[in-house]
């Protein structure tokens, strides 16, 4: 029998640890031992009893027998049919380092705990399913796995409601109350009257555009789901679908899946037809909200009479009229271009695209692909030919996505997709993947082996074409000189002449990697493959780095730090699948399975990164910016104050190029100073429909927009999407109708 190799043993039984670690998150190491004699059962070892005397309370008790204990972060809680738990009362644990969870918190003796619930209409029964998990601490040394204890339990007599010991961030994770269709018998006396508790208003903001606006006070919520729009009497007008910002995923009872919204919620909508012939519109609005508890109200209807020629707001009761939104008479750049000029600086703007720091990591891939192919032509334009298809695929893709939904009345814009968590994780996974592709630790197809002697590496045409995708992926979040109004005239243009500008930004891309794939003289300028190439590929390597780590800054603006949790653990699994990967490659069947099981491990935290909800707690304002919002706007412009309007994002990297050379810097701050203007702030890194408002107004197709509004309440200025010091000192100086200082 031929033996097996102690390293071939090793490394199997290493990586069938790494993935039950990987996999198996719920399981808790134990300490092997031959002798459990003496061990209590798990249900004796830690006896449960409940208690569900007080309504809308119920209280869990253990006895934890001597010698165990149970852990604090192991337990677990999940209501019933018809059941929504709030977040659990546990008292704070014994604090110790345990060899396998690190910092943990533990209970001896006794532990008292209270989980505030609500019920759907109809429910009889409290049953709830509780996890718990614990240790015996003294020789045999073992770990329990985890035991679910399902309990069914009487209801105490008369109305059960909420406790009201959770907090927002509770009720997003399933404390909302139980929605119902009609309000349920016993309603709580102290609910407010439906007409204060959902206050409702319409504003035209120009004679095609209305903003709705919800405004509920602390405790209540509004579904999106229940709510429903129409016109009436209005011939030949309908609303397009309305465009809503991201809400709170609230699993109902009744509605399943639903999403709510707590506070104010803004909806924009489009009318679609033409309104010269109506002064006025007549809206219906049927919605149904809650108050935090489970105590719903019936649908409510409300009929408004929206007057189209001004900005009024109106709603079915008595409120005071919202501020004006920003004036309309904007001069609209899109429809002062013709389709030409648009072609034009389509083109330009796509060459210059190749300059931008976005783009410039991932062009390093394609120039290590280019001096690979050493004096081949026919690989030359291989490489450039399914690279240029990646590329224009692409932009097209996204052309009739971006124009298809706008002209439904979506207020969607260029980069618009980084606006998506789930979208930005995965693009920083595909970073780290492709980073350590370069480093050599996972090889896709490809070889650097014998560069001295013949450099037959090829990355292939999937690997081209990929490329040219990712080029445009990473190229969203800029938005180069000429580009801006290309893309204006695009967002206002017919659907084909749209999508002509988008191709032709693709062939502005693409052009550089044409040119020497196709032209000798230019290829001749190449230098001459070798072996230093290995070294240049891994020195690239860092730039796709950089870019991972910067969209995950991305995304901890977005979603805060459980979401970078949740990338990192999606990016060590892949990190973890690749170096198996390679590893498998000449092994059999079973370490094959494994990258498959790693690889649907990575997507695991990838999907929760999907459901993580946005941060309700209002960001800082930096010091000497105001946040944007249309009533200070109006506020500020009827006080004749200048005003610089500044809407940008994080994932943008032009506007974070304009905010260090420029809005930054002391010199600004000074202009600010001496023209007595306002520096205000829109951040559009998440979705946000007051501001996409503002955008569409301004016929921008995405971030950076500048507007600067004079003192004299005329229109608002728009500038470049690059800004220099002279532009902003001139724009501003003009509104606050000011002199130029003179330059030193």
């Amino acid at each position: 029998m031929r033996p097996i190799r102690p390293g071939q043993v090793a490394a199997r039984f290493s990586a069938l640890l790494c993935l039950w670690f990987a996999l198996c998150l719920s399981a808790l190491p134990a300490l092997a031992q031959d002798d459990t004699d003496g061990l209590l059962a798990v249900t004796e070892a830690y006896k449960l009893s409940a208690d569900t005397s007080t309504p809308g309370v119920v209280k869990l008790h253990w006895i934890i027998a001597p010698d165990y204990y149970l852990y604090r972060g192991r337990m677990k809680f999940k209501g019933g049919d018809g059941v929504s738990l709030g977040e659990a009362q546990l008292p704070d644990g014994e604090k110790h380092h345990d060899e396998y969870l690190g910092d943990v918190e533990t209970y001896h003796h006794s532990i008292d705990a209270s989980i505030p619930y609500t019920l759907a209409a109809g429910t009889t029964r409290l049953k709830l399913s509780v996890q718990y998990q614990g240790c015996h601490e003294v020789d045999p040394k073992i770990c329990y796995p985890p035991n679910t204890e399902h309990l069914d339990l009487a209801l105490p007599a008369g109305p059960v409601a909420s406790s009201g010991t959770g907090n927002a961030f509770g009720a997003a994770l399933g404390k909302l109350g139980a929605g119902s269709k009609t309000a349920p018998a016993g309603m709580d006396s102290a609910a407010l009257p439906a007409d204060q508790a959902f206050q409702f208003e319409a504003l035209a903001k120009d004679r095609q555009h209305l903003l709705l606006r919800w405004t509920m006070p602390k405790g209540y919520y509004l579904y999106r789901d229940q709510t429903t729009l129409h016109l009436k009497d209005a011939d030949g007008l309908t609303l397009a679908k309305p465009e809503w910002p991201a809400g709170v995923m609230h699993n109902d009872p009744h509605f399943g899946q639903t999403t709510v919204y707590f506070d104010q919620v803004e909806l924009p909508v489009t009318i679609q037809g033409d309104t010269s012939g109506h002064q006025t519109l007549a809206l219906e609005a049927s919605f149904q909200g809650c108050q935090d508890g489970g105590l719903c109200y019936p649908m409510m209807t409300r009929a408004l009479s929206i007057d189209l020629g001004s900005a009024t707001p109106t709603s079915g009761m008595a409120a005071e009229p919202a501020p004006e939104m920003p004036p309309a008479s904007v001069t609209a750049p899109a429809l002062e271009v013709s389709l030409l000029s648009a072609l034009l600086l389509a083109l330009g703007g796509g060459l210059v695209l190749n300059l931008m720091p976005c783009v410039l990591p991932v062009l390093s891939i394609k120039a290590v692909g280019l001096l690979e192919s050493g004096e081949n032509p026919a690989r030359r334009r291989k490489h450039a030919l399914f690279y240029t298809a990646g590329v224009l695929c692409s932009f097209m893709l996204i052309g009739i996505g971006i124009v298809s939904l706008r002209s439904a009345g979506h207020a969607l814009g260029w980069g618009a997709q980084l606006q998506q968590p789930l979208v930005v994780g995965v693009l920083a996974c595909v970073m780290l993947a492709v980073g350590l592709s370069m480093s050599g630790v996972v090889q896709f197809g490809t070889s650097l082996g014998n560069v001295g002697n013949s450099l037959a590496t090829r990355s292939g045409p999937a690997g081209d074409f990929f490329t040219g995708v990712l080029a445009v992926a990473v190229a969203s979040p800029c938005t180069a000189p000429l580009m801006g109004t290309a893309l204006a005239y695009a967002f206002a243009a017919p659907m084909l002449n749209a999508l002509l500008v988008f191709f032709t930004l693709g062939v502005g891309l693409a052009l550089p990697f044409l040119l020497i794939g196709f032209v000798p003289a230019l290829a001749r300028l190449l230098p001459r493959p070798g072996a230093w190439m290995e070294t240049l590929k891994q020195v690239l390597a860092f730039p796709m780095y950089l870019t991972a780590v910067w969209l995950v800054w991305v995304l901890a603006h977005q979603r805060g730090a459980d979401a970078v949790g949740l990338v990192l653990v999606a990016a060590v699994l892949l990190a973890m699948t690749l170096w198996w990967f390679e590893r498998s490659r000449s092994r059999g069947g079973v370490s094959r399975a494994l990258v498959a099981l790693l690889a649907l491990a990575t997507l695991v935290p990838l999907y929760y990164l999907a459901h993580v909800p946005a941060p309700t707690a209002a960001a800082v304002a930096e010091d000497g910016v105001v946040a944007y919002t249309p009533e200070k706007l109006a506020e500020l412009r009827k006080a004749g104050t200048p005003v610089f309007v500044d809407m940008t994002a994080d994932w943008c990297v032009t506007c974070k190029a304009n905010e260090h050379a420029v809005l930054d810097t002391d010199g600004f701050r000074d202009l600010l100073k001496r023209t007595g203007a306002v520096y205000m702030k829109g951040d559009w890194t998440d979705v946000n429909p007051t501001i996409a408002a503002f955008l569409q107004q301004y016929h921008s197709p995405g971030v950076p927009l500048y507007v600067v509004f004079p003192k004299d309440g005329g229109d608002g200025k728009k500038l470049p999407t690059v800004l220099t010091s002279s532009l902003v000192e001139s724009a501003l100086t003009r509104a606050a109708g000011t002199p130029v200082a003179a330059s030193p």
